[in-house]
């Protein structure tokens, strides 16, 4: 079937003339921009503004070039569920520039604070985004809801904050996700059980060093929690990519992990992913955040 690629010049929403903000994408929704409070009331964009626009560009651009790659089903349809929504920025653009113009698609906002879900819905009501939906639960219960489809093509989670990118994963696993696009925030999680071992692992190897101060724990927790998100990712048949979201002048949660499945388990990710918990004390973790596929169990001992 052939692919249906979208212009995101095309939307029969109002939108800015040409040449007036040079940031602004063509086609972009004009009355969208300010209820999202990226535009003033007169269509100005001062300069917070104009940051934060620039990161939901630039990782909206991410999304475009992947769901364009993707395999699309019957009709050109896509299933997106947002993570850790928040105020649905992402969301909305996503679907103002690139979901409206695919009759039978469907984007999902998950998060967990009921206000803001309320006001996306208004929002959606407001602007006609019919396929839309808002959903006030948890990453980890939103699994478990019927009333989701069985399946998704994309699962996003920008700064979707601590273990909410491991749920999000989770999710994604479980609904059979074609791709990711993650970028993770606050990974305090590996941080405690590293100050929790300090002791022991300093007793036991040099490279404790690299966590023994406070500052350096926070720091090392961070590292170690995305490495063996990607490494998990690609166990589970993921080709991963790791890049910049944005310049560090504009935010310091800037790094974007996306992964696209292509059902090549990659047994060495599984047994690198097993050697890094046991090093750092964290095997505990394998049967509860970074549960191996059966199917690509690392050999308990050689690893051969």
């Amino acid at each position: 079937m052939k692919k249906n690629k979208i212009s995101s010049g095309q939307s029969g929403a109002p939108a800015l003339p040409e040449g007036q903000i040079p940031e602004i994408r063509p086609g972009q929704s004009v009355e969208l921009l300010k209820e999202l409070h990226i535009l003033t009331r007169d269509g100005k964009l001062n300069q917070d503004s104009r940051r934060k626009l620039k990161q939901v560009y630039h990782l909206y651009q991410f999304i475009e070039k992947l769901m364009n790659e993707l395999p699309q089903a019957s009709g050109g349809s896509f299933t997106l569920a947002d993570h850790g929504a928040g105020k649905s920025y992402l969301g909305f653009i996503l679907y103002d520039l690139y979901f409206k113009h695919l009759p039978q698609s469907h984007l999902y906002g998950i998060e967990t604070r009921a206000e803001l879900v309320d006001k996306s819905r208004v929002l959606a009501d407001k602007l006609g985004f019919d396929r839309m939906s808002f959903l006030n639960v948890s990453v980890e219960a939103a699994t478990q809801l019927e009333e989701l489809p069985k399946t998704f093509d994309v699962v996003t989670a920008l700064h979707a904050c601590d273990t909410a990118t491991d749920d999000a994963i989770a999710f994604g696993l479980e609904k059979r996700v074609k791709a990711f696009v993650l970028v993770p925030c606050c990974q305090a999680e590996l941080a405690r059980h590293l100050s929790q071992s300090k002791a022991l692992s300093l007793t036991r190897t040099p490279l404790a060093e690299l966590w023994r101060h406070p500052l350096h724990t926070r720091e090392m927790g961070s590292q170690l929690t995305n490495v063996l998100r990607c490494l998990y990712l690609e166990a589970h048949g993921y080709q991963v990519t790791v890049t910049e979201l944005v310049g560090w002048e504009h935010s310091m949660k800037n790094e974007l992990i996306l992964a696209r499945y292509t059902g090549q388990k990659k047994r060495q990710a599984a047994e690198r992913l097993k050697s890094i918990l046991q090093e750092f004390g964290l095997l505990a973790l394998l049967n509860t955040r970074f549960t191996l596929p059966m199917d690509n169990q690392p050999d308990n001992g050689s690893g051969a």
